[in-house]
């Protein structure tokens, strides 16, 4: 039996003579996009507050649904429907036509006729709509009115003042959707214009939006200014490489290199929001250190290595082949692909190393981690999904509360903040955060702040159990690998409370990799290595015998066992030194190996190592897809294809055709037949998370009073350090762009109020640890954790991890006087 909807929430409304019915509350300017009718509108966006702004939409309302009409035009951006209303556009209406024309002739009285040197001259919906409905001429004879231009914004944001029209879509954006309200309305009458507001940071990560959305030319980028016109270029749309989002984003191209992407529409991923990082981010493509060709490394009669020399695709492979089956047959070879791969990418390095090499070393985690994280992804992440019961962006706006642990989404899942803020300001989610201090996002978020310092995270989670529920979301990031018991706290509270649970990496390959087994627990598609079917089937698929049987080394123990020389030989991917656990073991380790294969897109430490080097293509050089933290794929295309650079999968299939062990395929398209030939586990999933430690016992905070500080002493204070990556930062694939680097936040240590007025109210601070000292600028920080002093990982000399110590570890903060 069927039951017949429920009508009761629609109205009836007629548009132009043609009859709709649409739910109560819906504006007319909506109603009429229903039914095909286009009124025309500046100020109007669909995921912005109405505010009637510029007029430009005004219709005729002969008949509000009781017999009677309005007597003036109306905006049908403000315009609500009800039931019997007639509603009359300019198409159908001499008065609608004539007031929007009235509206079209002030708007262009001040505006500079200048449209043949304006970056958005040939998609510039002002343009556009002088011609649709504007008038033939003008009646204006006065001087037009002119302004200093170009105004600063930010770094990479510049206003033109003379081509604003007060529309306010900036200026809603900056204040509703980041809650950056760095831009304001500004003056009064004809000086009002757009300005940077007085009590507002003046930077923000999204800012880039209000370039996208400006209907005229009256905001651009420092990048893209005057750099080409809209029918110069060519369009493709591609997914952001910089984070596990996977925003949907358009790259423009002209002449062989992109000159700008923007945001792309895409209602379940990003709606139609990015990040200035995928925006701005695009110049390292174009670096003057990209690797063009092979390399290989001399070596003397005596065996002694030379010099790297260009070398040919062939004859690389060759000699990538000789030294890996050599470094194989001695101790064995590791393999770290990194996580900027494709999903492609890192099907064809876990292929690569069970077949090529046969081993389980493998790890795509370019990072510290632990095993208790190797046994939690293998358990409660693989497979995953938003088909298999996996949490989603649309979740997170349907949830209750949303715990975040080991995450700060304004600085690593841009896509993921603003979509918590759209539904912080609905009023339906909560956000709690568990984390040392309540950032600056998180106040924008409106989060509860649950203070946990290094080490504390899994005491805190233990303690939200009777608060959340099967409504509720737990979002867990890579940085609680660092937090013993922490991620087996965050599964235990998921599974007590039937709380939702999902990870969120900081890279674009890691979901990717892991999904498809670059993990040394799993084989692609979240097979268990210990499991003897899972293996048998994966090596049917393969079309092998047998695979290893025992779990490989992680990426910290395969650094380890070739700086000692329990491995001889590494294959190495998108690797930064400065970001490893133990950058120089793993310098140490690269100088050891008897055989280093380097797979990168610019010259790194790693490269200059390395005895072979091969150029692989960036993300727009190359078709594949990314997997997001929700476990979603998305699809690319190729934007610009370079045939000086090859995928990783192409490089990885030719060096095991010269080993004698083909992998089976050498195109993208033929990695991504393989792996869905391959498709899924659906046997018995891997063990629960590794190194259940429980709740770890609380950590004594180092205070004033504390023992071996002698109240007054000002020398020094041992405190725990936190950090986490700031959006901008130091990292390589921001290279190339000044302005985006410029509107980085600066770098500072922040201090709880205990430790800072113990060191006097520093101005600058010391920070030394194990691995060496760093300064940087003071912040009193209030509701920092005790015992605790925070800095950001990457934004200094070569990062934290190279420069001071590991996350979680004791350094000694002291006033930069006392040195």
């Amino acid at each position: 039996m069927t039951l017949a909807p429920d009508r009761s929430d629609l109205v009836a409304v007629t548009i132009d003579g043609v009859r709709v019915e649409v739910p109560k509350g819906t504006l007319v300017i909506r109603a009429a996009e229903q039914v095909g009718i286009s009124i025309p509108r500046f100020c109007d966006h669909p995921l912005l507050e109405p505010v009637g702004a510029c007029r430009q939409c005004l219709v005729d309302v002969p008949d509000v649904g009781n017999g009677r009409g309005l007597p003036k035009p109306q905006a049908s951006c403000t315009l609500e429907v009800s039931d019997g209303m007639v509603v009359n556009t300019q198409a159908t209406s001499g008065v609608a036509d004539k007031a929007q024309q009235g509206v079209m002739e002030l708007l262009l009285i001040n505006h500079p006729l200048d449209c043949p040197v304006c970056d958005k001259g040939g998609e510039c919906p002002l343009q556009n709509q002088a011609m649709s409905n504007g008038r033939g001429d003008s009646r204006f004879e006065g001087v037009k009115r002119t302004f200093e231009k170009p105004i600063h914004l930010s770094p990479q944001v510049l206003l033109d003042r003379e081509r604003c029209i007060v529309c306010q879509r900036c200026t809603r954006f900056a204040e509703q959707i980041p809650g950056d309200p760095f831009i304001a309305l500004v003056e009064r009458g004809a000086r009002q214009q757009i300005g940077i507001a007085e009590d507002a940071p003046f930077l923000s990560y999204f800012a880039g939006n209000t370039i996208q959305i400006c209907p005229v030319g009256a905001l651009t980028s420092e990048s893209y200014r005057f750099r080409s016109r809209p029918f110069d270029l060519v369009s493709v749309p591609s997914v952001a490489e910089h984070d596990a989002c996977g925003a949907a984003i358009r790259v423009d191209h002209r002449r062989g290199v992109v000159t700008r992407r923007l945001a792309g529409d895409d209602p379940e991923v990003n709606e139609e929001w990015i990040t200035d990082k995928d925006r701005f981010a695009h110049r390292y493509v174009t670096a003057s250190d990209r690797l063009t060709y092979p390399q290989v490394r001399d070596v003397g009669p005596d065996g002694s290595r030379g010099e790297l020399r260009p070398a040919s695709w062939p004859e690389a492979f060759a000699v990538a082949a000789r030294g890996l089956a050599a470094a194989r047959d001695a101790a064995g070879v590791g393999v770290l692909p990194g996580g900027r791969l494709t999903a492609e990418d890192a099907f064809a390095y876990a292929t690569f190393a069970r077949l090529a090499l046969g081993t389980n070393d493998v790890d795509f985690r370019a990072r510290p981690l632990s095993a208790e994280e190797t046994g939690f992804l293998a358990a409660h992440v693989v497979l995953r999904g938003p088909e298999g019961g996996g949490v989603t962006y649309s979740d997170l706006e349907r949830a209750r509360t949303v715990v975040l642990a080991g995450l700060e989404p304004e600085e690593e899942a841009g896509a993921i903040f603003l979509r918590l803020r759209k539904a912080v300001r609905a009023g339906g989610t909560q956000v709690v955060a568990v984390a040392p201090y309540l950032t600056r996002g998180n106040r924008k978020l409106r989060a509860e702040h649950v203070p946990a310092g290094p080490a504390d995270e899994a005491a805190a989670l233990d303690a939200l159990a009777g608060r959340l529920g099967p409504e509720d979301v737990l979002l867990v990031g890579e940085r609680l690998a660092t937090a013993p018991g922490a991620l087996s706290a965050a599964a235990r509270l998921a599974s007590r409370t039937g709380a939702r649970l999902a990870w969120v990496p900081r890279r674009a390959g890691d979901r990717g990799a892991l999904e498809t087994g670059c993990l040394p627990n799993l084989l692609p598609g979240g097979r268990p290595v210990v499991d003897a079917e899972a293996r048998v089937d994966a090596a049917a698929a393969w079309g092998v015998d047998a695979l290893p049987e025992r779990p490989g080394r992680d990426a910290e123990q395969i650094v380890s066992a070739a700086a000692v020389g329990r491995l001889s030989g590494l294959v190495v991917g998108g690797v930064a030194v400065d970001d490893v656990a133990d950058p120089d073991a793993l310098r140490t380790a690269l100088e050891r190996a008897d055989f280093v294969v380097s797979l990168e897109l610019r010259e790194t430490e790693v490269t200059r190592a390395a005895d072979v080097v091969l150029p692989v293509a960036a993300a727009v050089e190359k078709a594949g897809l990314f997997v997001t933290w929700e476990g979603r794929p998305r699809p690319f295309p190729v934007v610009l294809a370079d045939r000086r650079r090859l995928p990783d999968a192409r490089v990885l299939a030719g060096i095991a055709e010269e080993l004698g062990r083909p992998l089976g395929f050498r195109t993208t398209a033929q990695v991504r037949e393989a792996m869905e030939s391959m498709g899924a586990w659906d046997g018995e999933r891997a063990a629960g998370a590794a190194g259940e430690l429980g709740t770890p016992p609380a950590t004594q905070p180092l205070t004033p009073e504390s023992p071996g500080l002698p109240a007054g002493e000002r020398a020094g204070l041992e405190l725990r350090l936190s950090t986490f990556r700031q959006m901008l930062d130091l990292g390589s694939l921001q290279d190339g762009d000044e302005a985006l680097r410029a509107s980085a936040r600066p770098a500072v240590a922040r201090l709880g109020t205990t430790a800072y007025e113990a060191l006097g109210r520093p101005g600058v601070v010391t920070l030394t640890g194990p691995r060496g000292a760093l300064s940087l600028p003071a912040e009193h920080e209030p509701t920092l954790v005790d015992g605790v002093v925070w800095a950001p990982q990457a934004s200094v000399g070569r990062g934290l991890l190279s420069d001071l110590a590991e996350p979680g570890a004791v350094v000694t903060v002291s006033p930069e006087a006392a040195r």
